[in-house]
């Protein structure tokens, strides 16, 4: 079971990444859905097309830990730290940011009312919450 969990994560983190492509390359759509805004009309952020290629390559890289780790495939040059500790570290990123408590994301977000909030906490944060939990459980169960 815990190796299916981990090859839909894998899955979810390369269409994330996919999509993040897609941004950087000047895509448009779902765009304003998830950048974070201050209210209704105010983006919080307005992230340059660089930042979000190197987005979609860190979350790539997620993917591949996941992937790694469940034995999806095997990386040789994958360094033995990464392989030990390197999930550790992403299910970590997905946990506090679905329960941290910072001002646009998370569970406990201050800004509650704007359209990105509403997808965060519907969407968002809860898809963190899987990554972050099957993560732990792939570690933990292995």
């Amino acid at each position: 079971m815990v190796h299916f969990l981990g090859v839909i994560c894998v899955l979810i983190l390369f269409f994330i990444s996919l999509i993040h492509v897609y941004w950087a390359f000047g895509g448009t759509l779902w765009v304003n859905a998830v950048i974070p805004t201050k209210t209704a009309n105010e983006k919080a952020m307005n992230p340059p097309k660089l930042l979000t290629f190197v987005v979609a390559m860190v979350i790539s890289g997620f993917a591949v830990i996941y992937a790694e780790k469940i034995q999806f495939f095997t990386l040789s040059s994958m360094p033995t730290w990464l392989k030990e500790y390197g999930l550790y570290v992403v299910a970590s990123i997905f946990l506090i940011r679905a329960i941290g408590d910072f001002k646009y994301v998370g569970f406990f977000k201050k800004v509650k009312a704007t359209e990105f909030a509403i997808n965060d906490t519907k969407y968002f944060s809860p898809l963190c919450l899987f990554l972050g939990v099957v993560g732990l459980l792939i570690v933990f169960l292995r």
